[in-house]
């Protein structure tokens, strides 16, 4: 079969126009809500952090029934498989943002703002990514080897960084989009609350709050460029992808506190990330070439959801058993672990 007509035929939908109305009003309800629910800075504790993460768990599992009864288990098997691949390296992007907020010495009352302009930065980048990967896999021949190809270079860095043990350290002061924003407007010594920009000596300033906003952002942008193309290894549909990234973006604020303790410890969340990443690279390999050679086999959905669930089994149980003398000792602010 040719390469482009089997690519088309690989990004069929199940998202008609008032499904992505709905879920994008959905998406944007709930961005509202974390806004007035953030609108008063205070230090979340562990109750609140619990039942919002629960809530945002309960989502995509109400909406993978909904799938698998409206559609079938073959999407339904998609979203899940592709919801707990974005949930995992959405993990990943935690451990970035607790050194970014350690870094810039971000007030606790602040960090829930923090995160959820974080977040809100991710969907609309990642919904971009999207929208250009769905162009490129039904225009380009090799769209799929090319996102194979990222896959698996990306999981090669992961297993050098992870090896070399060079802990992972944030310089504020090499940051260019920091630097960019020094160079535009003046920056306050402290933080105003949840103000970005203040009006002193007659002329705006930004506050150190929109500089670690922009630095998250920037992050978003490189994590972005993984995390795509990873959930194109999955599903062909841009609805689903859609739908995956936005599930396991949403729930981030709350989790980010339930975790926090933790995060330090998953010392080897980078070789599992690595493993997944690499797996989800050769199936896209061997997904193009069977468009060539139908005799190569493909990887299933199936294979795909038991492998992301046994590697992150496997690395958390190692990672807190490698870590359970410091649990009592580190810091999970100073604390770092290889990406």
């Amino acid at each position: 079969m040719n390469s482009s007509v089997h690519a088309a035929q690989q990004l069929h939908t199940i998202g008609s126009p008032w499904l992505w109305a709905a879920t994008i009003a959905g998406v944007l309800v709930l961005l509202a809500l974390d806004f007035v629910v953030t609108r008063k800075p205070h230090e979340v504790s562990m109750r609140e952090a619990i039942g919002w993460t629960v809530f945002y768990l309960a989502l995509p599992v109400g909406f993978f029934g909904i799938i698998w009864a409206g559609y079938g288990s073959t999407p339904a098997t998609e979203f899940i498989t592709g919801y707990l691949l974005e949930k995992s390296l959405s993990v990943d992007n935690l451990f970035v943002f607790m050194l970014l907020l350690a870094a810039f010495a971000v007030p606790a009352a602040l960090a829930q703002r923090v995160l959820l302009f974080g977040i809100v930065g991710a969907l609309v980048l990642r919904g971009l990514f999207i929208a250009v990967g769905a162009a490129a896999l039904a225009s380009l021949d090799w769209a799929f080897l090319l996102f194979g190809a990222i896959l698996l270079v990306t999981a090669i860095k992961l297993i050098r960084d992870a090896l070399s043990g060079h802990e992972q350290d944030v310089d504020i002061s090499r940051m260019r989009s920091v630097r960019l924003m020094r160079k535009l407007m003046p920056v306050t010594d402290d933080y105003r609350g949840t103000r970005m920009t203040v009006r002193e000596a007659g002329r705006r300033a930004l506050t150190p709050l929109a500089l670690v906003v922009t630095a998250v952002m920037a992050t978003d942008l490189v994590f972005a460029i993984d995390s795509v193309p990873a959930v194109y290894g999955v599903t062909g549909d841009p609805y689903l992808v859609f739908a995956t990234n936005a599930f396991a973006l949403l729930g981030l604020r709350a989790l980010y506190f339930v975790l926090q303790a933790v995060l330090a410890r998953l010392v080897h969340l980078a070789y599992g990330l690595a493993v997944i990443l690499g797996f989800i690279g050769v199936k896209l390999v061997l997904h193009w070439a069977h468009s060539y050679w139908d005799w190569l086999p493909e990887i299933p959905t199936a294979a795909s959801l038991l492998v992301i669930v046994v590697v992150l089994g496997a690395v958390t149980v190692t990672s807190l058993l490698a870590t359970r003398g410091d649990a009592d000792t580190d810091s999970p602010a100073t604390d770092s672990a290889a990406r």
